[in-house]
């Protein structure tokens, strides 16, 4: 199955295009927080600058989502160069004054440009068939890791020159990988289907609905994993224990994606969702047993393989689900449902850390895990579209249509 991914047209352009034009993702808290150090503010002031970043990109992406399913994929070059405009604004001004670098940030995290989104919206009309189309989301959800492993990376490389410079590269970044997908012949002529107004638009469904309380709930386990990694290692006195747990739990993820993809797994979604939840939230458990680091390790990388099977069963059905002329903004709000998760998995952790210690935030964890499993335990009959999809039939059209529109 892979190698007749790699032999489909646009698809190794259009996945590596994503990839890289979605770096910033992995790079953006990390730059701010090193300039915001940098030009003499607090962490409470990196902290808030960070975090106003992720709300504004949480809140974005929806809206840009509904713009591309109205509008096409144009609208991904002007997002991605207002989004860098709002990285290289602080380049210019510094951290004062104030306002302006908040406003600045805020711009860059609202204008990313939804290229996850617009990229799974994509794959049914460029590849082939439907085993393939599940084979690209686990890839997709296996890659997806090493932008938080490689994004840290190149910030701290560019910031051996100056913070300046890691906020720059995260701008250009994203602007390049933007430029890489929108000149290729699937992204300029896709256009999203007809569809009915609705001030709800994906939110209307019911499955989909089920998909994104379940999604929170992995957020929540994920932002408390990283959280709680910080305070293992500060336990430990080791300043590299929370590099190893989270290098751990991102490697056991892309695993557990290459062998999804290469097993199609994702061709049952419905059946197959809640045991792989299932299976996240057993991994997640013993990480509050918190022995020593190398068996913290093997039991980070464990509770990682589930991830991407997860993930890329997910984005299967919201494919399903999604109304007709719906599905970017259905998988923009994915891309919500996991940042809003994350902060407030963070924000619990920070929280049980300081009343109950390591353990109790890695806690948080398994307990976000199995109450994940309890959403999707008990909306499991709606995970299978229904009357509410035939009435609404989701998805783009085959490339083949879409290059004789195109012509």
């Amino acid at each position: 199955m892979y190698r007749v991914f790699l032999r489909t047209p646009y698809a190794v352009r259009l996945l590596g295009g994503t990839l890289l034009g979605r770096l910033p993702n992995g790079m953006a808290t990390l730059a701010i927080l090193l300039f915001t150090r940098h030009h003499g503010g607090g962490y409470s002031l990196g902290g808030l600058l960070t975090a106003g970043y992720v709300i504004a990109m949480a809140a974005g992406q929806p809206i840009l989502g509904r713009i591309m399913d109205k509008r096409g994929q144009s609208v991904l070059l002007p997002a991605a160069v207002l989004s860098g405009i709002g990285f290289a604004l602080p380049v210019v001004t510094g951290l004062h004054p104030l306002p302006v670098t908040f406003g600045a940030i805020l711009l860059a995290g609202f204008a990313t440009p939804p290229l996850e989104s617009g990229l799974r919206a994509l794959w049914p009309a460029v590849l082939p068939d439907e085993g393939l189309v599940s084979v690209a989301y686990g890839l997709d959800a296996a890659a997806q890791e090493l932008l938080y492993v490689t994004g840290p990376l190149l910030v701290i490389a560019a910031a051996v020159v100056s913070p300046e410079a890691a906020l720059l590269l995260t701008a250009v970044l994203g602007v390049a990988g933007t430029l890489v997908v929108i000149t290729a012949k699937p992204s300029r002529i896709w256009r999203g289907e007809p569809r009915v107004a609705h001030w709800a638009g994906p939110l209307r469904s019911t499955g989909l609905r089920v998909i994104l309380g379940a999604l929170v709930c992995v957020g929540v386990a994920l932002g408390a994993f990283n959280v709680a990694a910080v305070g293992y290692g500060d336990g430990l006195h080791s300043g590299s224990a929370a590099g190893l747990l989270l290098a751990a739990n991102a490697g056991g993820a892309f695993l557990g994606g290459l062998v999804f993809a290469a097993r199609g797994a994702g061709r049952r979604p419905a059946g197959t969702l809640p045991w792989l939840v299932a299976g996240l939230a057993a991994g997640y458990l013993p990480l509050a047993l918190a022995p020593a680091l190398a068996p913290m390790c093997v039991i980070a990388v464990l509770a990682g393989i589930f991830l991407a099977p997860v993930l890329g069963t997910t984005f299967t059905l919201v494919d399903k689900l999604a109304p007709r002329g719906t599905v970017t903004e259905a998988f923009a709000w994915v891309v919500t449902s996991m940042a809003a998760g994350a902060a407030l998995g963070s924000a619990i952790a920070g929280r049980a850390t300081d009343l109950g210690g390591t353990e109790a935030a890695f806690a948080v964890s398994g307990a976000a895990g199995l109450v994940g499993l309890a959403v999707i335990a008990a909306g499991r009959a709606l995970l299978r579209p229904g009357r509410e999809a035939e009435d609404l039939p989701h998805g783009g059209q085959p490339l083949a249509v879409l290059e004789h529109e195109g012509q």
